[in-house]
């Protein structure tokens, strides 16, 4: 008979933390949904500027590196926007684009 019965709690609640985990998982709202993609879209596009610029302003003398800490990014551009003459937002776009 406490067989049966704890065998009939346990069975009972389990379906409901199956329930109950099955209904957290609800679909983001569309705003939110629209929000993400143009922020998707806004960094996809500062990438492409940012290497548009990286390729006008430093590609002359050097090749984008394969790998490299946003540190060291931020280091080499500190030194380079003075010798390179770069604009504030070549900068930070160029950092976009290396670091992102």
């Amino acid at each position: 008979m406490k067989i049966t019965l704890f065998a009939a709690s346990a069975l009972a609640l389990f379906a409901i933390c199956a329930n109950v985990s099955g209904q957290s998982q609800t679909p983001a709202p569309p705003a939110a949904k629209k929000q993400a993609a143009a922020k998707s879209t806004t960094a996809d596009q500062d990438q492409k500027e940012g290497e548009r610029r990286f390729r006008a302003n430093c590609g002359r003398c050097h090749n984008p590196p394969e790998s490299i800490s946003p540190t060291e990014v931020n280091a080499v551009l500190r030194h380079m926007r003075v010798r390179a003459m770069l604009s504030a937002e070549d900068e930070e776009l160029i950092r976009k684009y290396l670091a992102p």
